[in-house]
């Protein structure tokens, strides 16, 4: 009977112990106790063994993680195991632009004109040349004699065919979609009866089995091994069959995926009408490109797709089922009706957060709700999608820091506070249903390097509207979050970038009287004096955050694009993202102030000198007062305080910056 010293490990699966442990066994039995291992062949032969026996056990290891939908790493293995719970992976998108085409000069000038399926458009993306192609025949009938195809919808790619025919001696037969980077909303598949016979049907895409029968012409999608696609027919029962010498015909488009969106000025490559001659103008430039569905993606959607049922019915299920379907989703929010501002019933409101750009435009919404969401939502329920509303928080950061326990030099501190913000942002508030956690941010930035001290941060938080010129207008600005405020006759807290009114040729803002009432001022010449033109421009609700400018008759702005800014300063410290509310922080918008922490440092006895800085946010006050610290290349600080008028804004130190935010 074998005693336990001549027991094998088992426990240990790394190559040496292995070996260690074979060495131990061999050890223990008589015939070997005083051998020498190490110069003999048969520690060569334990090199075998050990290695045979990891190789064995990480394979097994391998296999096994594979055969688990959380643990697998292979997209193969996750693809299948997909398949498994009815969920096939997103394919490459192809980015998609409206244009509107005016053929000059048609051959002999028909009733009608047609633009073929595949017409091609050629356009420059950062100096790479990429085609856009129709995917349908559109037919006019001229206006006045002019030819123009309004609202054509192209779409970026290669235009493949592949045909496959039918034989079922060949047991083995696959009808495979071949590239990697095929986008499969542009499949189109038919069959054709035979080489003798040119009937011809188009199927259509099975997407729910409970309305397939045995006659329907449908076939079925799946994802399989090395990024294909493969083309299912029925088998009588479940769909219809296909019978011998039946030719497949595949076609659709392979993409260059994100590379060419924000494409926006295209030319007619084709003949349309037996002319090349054509005036294009863009609709919306290009959008909703993407690469393939990544693995975690799979992994993350899979399950809950399953538990849909491919219909959408709670929120959860339109979060899953549209990214499925739509690849150009970056965050998504939904709410009911019920749920909304006012309350709105029998709706289901959708907010996204592109992948590209920072909304969709009407064509892909009317889109999505249409072809995409239309047949798996209930009758009775209509959904609606609305613009992200993104509001920016514009920190500024005074950094105490120790140059004695740091390599850092004082721009190296910039430097990395910069990065820390930005990494924040990333992780913590870059998606919808996120809070800015004031604690957290400070903790991030006092991490960043080990020569912080600590550190003193305000912000202000930023919207804008879009002035309608030369009439009068009333906006409404929603921050979702309560804003500061001391009362009736307190410092304001609402401050604006500037315009001009109708009647006026002052630059104007807006501020706040602490009472709820919105005032529009211009600054007295020379001074920083406010001349209210109006005490009752508008209202703030300090409450709800919502802003109302009414009677606002604007003729230009300091901005571009006819925008207004509005900066406030929130109650609280945390700031919440409440429904389509998508919380932004533009490293441009972020100031960083270095000061030297002289009690750290030892220069400072008993706090005697040392610097200290303001944690009330001097915006509030609604004067153009800066307070900045900086840091010279030696190391050494300074501070400064200033009051001064600006031309272009009256927002306060955190305010003035003109950059969009997002």
């Amino acid at each position: 009977m074998a005693t336990t010293t001549k027991r094998i490990r088992v426990t240990e699966l790394d190559f040496t112990e292995i070996k260690n442990n074979l060495k131990s066994y061999l050890k223990a039995q008589p015939k070997f106790a005083d051998y020498n291992f190490e110069g003999s062949a048969i520690n060569t032969l334990l090199d075998v063994l050990a290695y045979n026996t990891h190789y064995s056990a990480v394979y097994s290891n391998m296999v096994a993680n594979e055969m688990f939908l959380d643990s697998a790493v292979k997209r193969d293995s996750i693809v299948s195991l997909a398949k498994h719970l009815g969920y096939t992976p997103r394919s490459s998108t192809a980015p998609t632009a409206v244009i509107n085409v005016t053929i000059n000069s048609p051959a002999g000038s028909p009733a009608t004109l047609t633009m073929p399926s595949g017409t091609t458009f050629s356009t420059q993306v950062n100096g790479t040349s990429y085609s856009y192609v129709t995917q349908s025949d559109l037919t006019i009938v001229p206006s006045s004699g002019v030819y123009t195809f309004t609202n054509v919808n192209v779409k970026e790619g290669t235009s493949i065919r592949y045909e496959y025919t039918k034989d079922s001696a060949d047991f083995n037969q696959r009808f495979l979609i071949q590239d990697d980077r095929a986008d499969t909303s542009t499949l189109k598949v038919s069959v054709q009866n035979s080489t003798t016979d040119a009937t011809t049907t188009t199927f259509t895409r099975a997407e729910n089995i409970l309305d397939v029968k045995d006659t329907s012409e449908v076939y079925f999608l799946n994802a399989v091994e090395d990024g294909q696609y493969e083309v299912t027919f029925g088998d009588g029962i479940l769909g219809k069959a296909l019978s011998d010498g039946n030719i497949i015909v595949l076609e659709y488009l392979i993409t260059n995926e994100e590379t060419s969106n924000g494409a926006k000025t295209f030319t007619l490559s084709s003949t349309v009408g037996g002319t090349t001659n054509a005036t294009i103008t863009t609709v919306s430039n290009s959008q909703g490109g993407a690469v393939r569905e990544t693995l975690d993606s799979i992994k993350f959607n899979a399950p809950k797709y399953y538990s849909s049922q491919n219909r959408a019915v709670t929120a959860e299920d339109f979060k899953v089922i549209l990214p499925k379907l739509y690849g150009n989703v970056d965050s998504m929010q939904v709410w009911g009706g019920e749920d909304n501002d006012p309350p709105i019933y029998g709706k289901v409101f959708l907010s996204i957060k592109p992948v590209t750009g920072t909304t969709l435009t009407e064509t892909t919404k009317a889109s999505i709700t249409k072809d995409i969401l239309a047949s798996k939502t209930m009758v009775s329920i209509t959904p609606e999608i609305v613009d992200p509303l993104y509001i920016c928080i514009m920190p500024t950061i005074n950094v105490y820091w120790n140059p004695n326990s740091t390599t850092s030099t004082g721009g190296d501190i910039v430097t990395k506070v910069k990065d820390a913000v930005t990494n924040y942002y990333n992780t913590e508030i870059k998606n919808f249903d996120s809070v800015f956690r004031f604690s957290k941010f400070q903790k991030v930035i006092d991490e960043s390097d080990v020569g912080i001290t600590s550190n003193i941060t305000t912000f202000r938080i930023e919207q804008h509207f879009t002035a309608v010129l030369n009439e009068k207008y009333k906006y409404t600005t929603n921050f979702y979050n309560p804003l500061f405020t001391q009362g009736a006759g307190a410092p304001t807290n609402l401050s604006s970038t500037g315009f001009y009114l109708a009647g006026s040729t002052n630059l104007h803002f807006l501020d706040d009287d602490g009472a709820g009432n919105v005032r529009s001022y211009y600054l007295e010449q020379g001074t920083s004096t406010r001349v209210y033109t109006n005490s009752q421009q508008g209202s703030i609700n300090y409450t709800t955050g919502q802003i109302i400018v009414d009677q606002l008759n604007v003729t230009s702005t300091v901005l571009d694009n006819n925008e207004v800014k509005l900066y406030v300063t929130p109650n609280s410290n945390d700031v919440v993202s409440v429904r389509n509310v998508l919380l932004m922080i533009n490293p441009a918008n972020v100031v960083v102030n270095t000061i030297v922490d002289k009690v750290a440092t030892g220069e400072s006895t008993a706090g005697v000198d040392y610097t200290v800085s303001s944690s009330h946010n001097l915006s509030q006050t609604g004067q153009t007062t800066t307070t900045s610290s900086s840091i010279s290349s030696a190391g050494s600080s300074s501070s400064s305080s200033s009051s001064s008028s600006s031309s272009g804004s009256s927002s306060g130190s955190s305010g003035s910056s003109s950059g969009s935010g997002y």
